[in-house]
């Protein structure tokens, strides 16, 4: 929601590690706007149909935003990072503040409802 400058984007693989000719072929992806929708599909229940649907649903957005913005979409997984600094607020049940707005929504959400 927040989005990522160019500056913000270049010390995140930076600090990676990342050589910088993989540095200058990432980077334009890494940088986006925020203020952006989302979509977020909460279950209680994960039956296999339930997960062949969400699998399913998700490939076919994927694949129809690569098409669109001619990337291959199935090469990497960038965004891993983003997970790994929320990961440590769900171990407990106490309310999460520290985020945006939808952010907090969400993960909030989810520590009432599992």
């Amino acid at each position: 929601m927040k989005g990522k400058t160019t500056e913000e984007a270049r010390a995140e693989l930076q600090s990676a590690g990342t050589s910088t000719e993989a540095l200058d072929a990432i980077l334009p992806h890494k940088v986006f706007k925020g203020n952006r929708p989302t979509n977020s599909i909460v279950v209680k229940k994960i039956t296999p149909f339930t997960l062949g649907a969400l699998i399913a649903m998700y490939e076919h957005k994927i694949f129809t935003q690569g098409i669109i913005w001619d990337i291959n979409s199935f090469t990497s997984m960038e965004l891993v990072s983003s997970y790994k600094a929320i990961e440590p607020e769900l171990q407990d049940d106490k309310p999460i503040s520290s985020h945006d707005a939808s952010t907090n929504g969400l993960i909030n959400f989810l520590k009432e409802n599992f």
